[in-house]
């Protein structure tokens, strides 16, 4: 069984999991949707443009995290509500992983995008526009979250996951540049070896 077959079985299991006798059918769908829509990209584009193994990796880890968070809703999933209760909270932080999340690996997407593409050069500039990009996608999905509100009312409060904290919004996106940030202080090194083992 090559790593191919391996990512798509573990991509399929979990969804197939996610989806069946979902919290709420509609948040489901919500929250899986990305990993569904980066799927068709990911084998249209494996040829002409190969990832490095750690950015597939990571994106099936970002699918994970979405289709757990689908199935459930980000403010219940047991483990974290169990995490809430042990540290005396009232609120599930599960949503903060996913934010973090979305720091973390489209921040090492977009630096494998800006340095195999020639874009941008190795360093201070490189690191500082992957962090504006993992804050741009955090600001638009935050925005996406909204319009979905406008649209459906009642019915998107479980996509939102909110949970009654004012400042919901801002911690997400602050998340997602602590992810971005923790992504090129752990991953660059390791990344670099692997672009250029690409190359070769």
């Amino acid at each position: 069984m090559n790593k191919s077959t391996i990512w798509l079985t573990i991509f399929s299991a979990v969804l197939i999991w996610s989806g069946i006798e979902p919290k709420d059918s509609f948040t489901w769908f919500l929250e899986v949707a990305p990993a569904l829509i980066a799927l068709p990209i990911l084998f249209f584009t494996r040829k002409r443009f190969p990832l490095t193994s750690l950015a597939y990796v990571l994106i099936l880890i970002h699918a994970v995290i979405l289709m757990v968070g689908g199935h459930y809703t980000y403010a219940e999933v047991p483990l974290f509500d169990w995490i809430a209760d042990w540290m005396g909270s009232e609120r599930n932080n599960y949503d903060k992983v996913g934010h973090f999340a979305q720091g973390f690996i489209p921040a090492l997407l977009a630096r494998e995008v800006f340095l195999r593409l020639a874009l941008v050069k190795p360093g201070a500039w490189c690191h500082f526009l992957v962090c504006c990009f993992a804050l741009a996608l955090s600001a638009f999905y935050e925005l996406i979250e909204w319009w979905v509100a406008l649209m459906t009312g009642e019915d998107a409060e479980a996509f939102l996951g909110t949970q009654g904290y004012v400042w919901d919004t801002q911690s997400d996106m602050g998340m997602a540049l602590v992810g971005a940030i923790a992504s090129i202080l752990l991953l660059s090194r390791w990344h670099n070896r692997l672009l250029a083992n690409l190359r070769r």
